[in-house]
């Protein structure tokens, strides 16, 4: 694109007015975007939309910006003419589909801890999720065909793998902040700078794994790996990290994303039988229930704090990659990042057809992924427990064979290591009624 071109960028959910808040607020932070930009927001709860709108606005006038904001529940209006769409939404919301993926299972004494990436509760999400993305590229494809597509959804691993198979040609990167920030979290722990550490980190979203992590100083590397190690072996192991640190003491390299998620994505720390463990490692049970409880409480209150022009509305650069991205795909600012990207032989032992979270280097000449080469085969093993369920979920999605969500659930390694076949049918049933028309028909 022309430098001098305006740049439209499409927010689908922006609803999500805090993410959305943070986003845009990166945007118009750099320089070089600044005022070229046109932002465009979609939602389809008029109410959220409209705080969204009224957030935008007040971002770019407290930067001084003249820059032209639109919103919309017309997704279509939306895209038209864009260069850059950000998935930011849920499908079905908290309520009902949130709650519906935590309450049934707990019938059959499947607890969960955020259930938005893997077991029931990320297969389920996958299943309402990608017929909508399959919508949204169908539209972009027809009016914004040269946009480059930036996702920030869960489960971002089966959406990504969806988004390859039904637009291999779209231009498309999956995004999250686990990787920055657990390494802020490990310099923290660390009592480091994390401006002095570099890493090498790479698997699939959610589960990647720092394969160097080095301390780096007046031109002298520190492996710091031996201190992670030997912090492991103590008792003050932060307690949000217990999960995360036995792991490291178990397979030798430290996973990206926190323990209360990791926990579901493994048999080893949420059992019935033993409910030691709960307290052992700190695992918080319904611990997303538990957010969106307060987070809806809050709501009210911090809407009007949003909305009221005379109060201060903070602006400050986050770690999110989205700015850097468009940022060096027009101006050639090279950056960075940690993005979900097809494999294609990225990660030479795992499945080429799966989307896989590796180092990418971005600049006018695309986003060009970094090659990795071979795990190490623990490594391997561990993450192609998650990529059966996410083919599988995705094959369901795409196929309409409802015999594929049975089967993904058989194969989550939680669900797998609580119940019995025949439960794991009888929730899948009763998951995919309760859904109602959230899912297409699976016959």
């Amino acid at each position: 694109m022309n430098c001098q071109e305006m740049i439209r960028i499409t927010l689908i959910g922006a609803g999500s007015t805090v993410f959305a808040k943070r986003l845009v607020g990166d945007i118009l932070l750099t320089p070089e975007l600044g005022s070229g930009v046109e932002i465009m927001l979609h939602d389809i709860d008029t109410e959220r939309l409209k705080t969204s709108e009224i957030v935008t606005r007040r971002l770019a006038e407290s930067l001084g910006l003249e820059i032209s904001i639109q919103a919309s529940t017309d997704r279509r209006a939306m895209l038209k003419g864009s260069n850059y769409v950000i998935l930011m939404m849920q499908v079905g919301g908290y309520h009902p589909a949130t709650v519906t993926d935590f309450e049934i299972p707990k019938k059959y004494g499947l607890r969960q801890t955020i259930a938005d990436t893997l077991g029931v509760g990320g297969i389920m999400r996958g299943l309402r999720t990608i017929p909508v993305v399959k919508e949204i590229l169908e539209q972009m494809q027809e009016i914004c065909p040269d946009a480059t597509l930036l996702n920030y959804v869960n489960p971002m691993v089966m959406l990504c793998m969806a988004i390859n198979r039904l637009a291999p040609e779209q231009k498309m990167v999956g995004l999250c902040h686990s990787v920055q920030g657990t390494a802020e979290e490990l310099a923290k722990d660390l009592g480091e700078e994390v401006d002095s550490i570099n890493y090498f980190c790479a698997g699939i979203n959610h589960m990647s794994f720092y394969l160097n992590f080095e301390k780096n100083q007046h031109g002298t590397k520190e492996d710091l790996y031996p201190r992670l190690m030997e912090l492991a072996r103590k008792e003050n192991v932060p307690k949000e990290n217990r999960v995360r640190y036995e792991i490291l003491q178990r397979l030798g390299y430290f996973v990206t994303e926190s323990s209360e998620h990791f926990a579901e994505y493994t048999p080893w720390f949420i059992k019935r039988d033993r409910p030691d463990l709960i307290e052992q490692f700190n695992i918080p049970l319904d611990e997303y229930i538990t957010r969106c409880e307060n987070q809806i409480a809050e709501w009210d209150q911090l809407k009007t704090e949003l909305e009221d022009e005379s109060v201060q509305l903070d602006v400050c650069q986050s770690h999110e990659y989205a700015a850097s991205i468009i940022n060096a795909l027009e101006h050639g600012n090279a950056t960075v990042i940690n993005g979900n990207v097809a494999n294609q032989g990225v990660i030479s032992n795992l499945p080429s057809n799966i989307s896989v979270e590796v180092p990418c280097h971005i600049d006018q000449n695309g986003i060009q992924p970094v090659h990795v080469g071979a795990l190490p085969p623990q490594l391997a093993a561990l993450i192609m427990t998650n990529v059966n369920v996410q083919q599988l979920t995705v094959e369901a999605a795409l196929t309409g064979k409802r015999e594929h969500i049975y089967h993904a659930a058989m194969m989550d390694p939680h669900t797998a290591a609580e119940l019995s076949v025949d439960q794991i049918w009888k929730l899948v049933d009763e998951l995919i009624d309760a859904h109602g028309t959230l899912l297409p028909s699976y016959e």
